[in-house]
């Protein structure tokens, strides 16, 4: 894993949450069935985001998306292997979206969205506790 070291900056932190915030916004408006590959690039774009502001605070970064999620595996035992497993996973579907044109069955984002919303608000929850510890 390549992390740089920097000055911890809960100031980026919080301009990361309300971009975040913007983000979910979008989503609520989009057209769940015709947009779902976008939604589901949206959803890892919140992940990612939040997980960014978390080495923020803790004075790192990385260029590694791969990298944050491993961070944030290896540093906080609260999120299970399972929500490791399911950002990864979006993490590679967005890459295939992004540089593949790849298109996401709507099945996939009814399944999950529940959890990556269960991710979110844990991972929201934990920026906050960290902006203001």
């Amino acid at each position: 894993m390549e992390l740089i070291k920097i000055t911890p900056d809960k100031k980026r932190a919080k301009s990361i949450l309300n971009m975040v915030l913007l983000i979910e916004e979008r989503i609520k408006n989009e057209n769940k069935v015709k947009f779902v590959s976008l939604i589901i690039c949206d959803y890892y774009e919140i992940i990612k985001e939040l997980i960014t502001a978390i080495l923020l605070i803790d004075g790192y970064k990385t260029l590694s998306h791969k990298d944050l999620i491993d961070y944030l595996s290896e540093n906080y035992k609260e999120f299970s292997e399972q929500e490791i497993d399911l950002i990864d996973n979006l993490r590679i579907f967005r890459n295939r979206i992004s540089y593949e044109g790849f298109e996401i069955d709507k099945d996939y984002l009814a399944r999950n969205e529940n959890s990556f919303m269960q991710i979110i608000k844990k991972l929201k929850e934990l920026v906050l506790r960290k902006i203001k510890g």
